[in-house]
């Protein structure tokens, strides 16, 4: 099953759909049974409502015609007010690491031993078809990061590895947008990585039944059409049961939680010269069986 959230009429609509092409769809908020109201209206509140849930949208997808185009459609973030802050893993693709070592001088061949986490702010979140906020009066070197991200769909806490993949929902698309310098500057990630509406998620998230091997994705990213990023999921040094059982240890996931897993080579600071974004790069990032995220950088007064 893949699921989005769309606008219509000013509100929020949950919508649905079967095929992977993913451009007809079904209103779940409007066809969902008038005895098992509310309806939900985004992914969260479906979350919620566990299997139950789930088998109530697999009867409405077999049975209702698909008649909304997802194309012509405003796309919202999936869950546009996540419980906690958007978790993210730091360093989890060899090459990257390499290349972020060589950019900073030090041991190419130097990686970590832990996963190392960090958090964006729910502020951050903004959907597929967004603008990213340039933030020029705050910071001159701007970049992206492609990532693959966990969705995940019940609590728990202090799980055993082989009971992780079990909180997972569903996975969709992250562009982790940092501030180099601010990162820099202030001595840890937090700062660079968590500027309003530097989070872009979506438009899919894809219910973990349909992806039959999570750890065999590809995931590329370009800008303005330029292939900057081009990786496997397989490439991750800590893998996705992994990345869930340790970020469980001692912290109760939530549903509704979001886990960003890391991001491939290619980045805009370690490139010679650097190449940071812009007023009016167009940034895509694509992630096999998940689909296409998309969005516009743009210089705005308030930023």
């Amino acid at each position: 099953m893949f699921f989005c959230v769309f606008e219509l009429f000013g509100r929020p609509k949950l919508g649905g759909c079967l095929d992977p092409d993913k451009d007809r769809i079904v209103n779940l908020t409007e066809a969902w049974p008038a005895n098992l109201a509310p309806a939900p209206t985004d992914l969260l509140d479906l979350i919620k409502r566990g299997d139950e849930g789930l088998d109530v949208v697999a009867r409405l997808l077999d049975s209702v015609e698909p008649t909304m185009q997802a194309s012509t459609l405003k796309i919202l973030p999936p869950i546009q007010r996540p419980p906690k802050n958007i978790f993210c893993v730091g360093r989890n693709y060899r090459q990257h690491i390499i290349e972020g070592n060589v950019a900073r001088g030090i041991e190419p061949n130097t990686f970590p031993e832990h996963i190392e986490f960090f958090t964006k702010a729910p502020t951050t979140i903004t959907g597929h078809g967004a603008d990213i906020p340039s933030h020029s009066g705050i910071t001159a070197q701007l970049d992206y990061e492609a990532e693959l991200a966990i969705v995940i769909g019940a609590t728990g806490s202090n799980l055993a590895p082989d009971a992780a993949l079990d909180l997972v929902f569903g996975y969709t698309i992250v562009n982790d947008i940092t501030a180099r310098d601010l990162q820099r500057r202030h001595g840890q990630w937090f700062k660079g990585k968590t500027l309003d509406g530097t989070c872009p998620i979506g438009p899919w998230v894809v219910h973990k039944s349909v992806l039959a091997n999570v750890n065999n994705l590809s995931i590329s990213l370009k800008v303005n059409g330029e292939v900057r990023q081009s990786d496997n999921t397989g490439s991750l040094i800590f893998d996705i049961p992994t990345i869930v059982e340790q970020l469980s240890k001692g912290l109760t996931l939530e549903p509704g939680d979001i886990i960003a897993t890391g991001t491939p080579s290619g980045v805009g600071y370690a490139m010679t010269p650097p190449h940071f974004l812009g007023d009016g790069d167009l940034v895509t990032v694509e992630i096999e069986g998940i689909g296409r995220l998309e969005n516009t950088v743009r210089t705005k007064l308030n930023t």
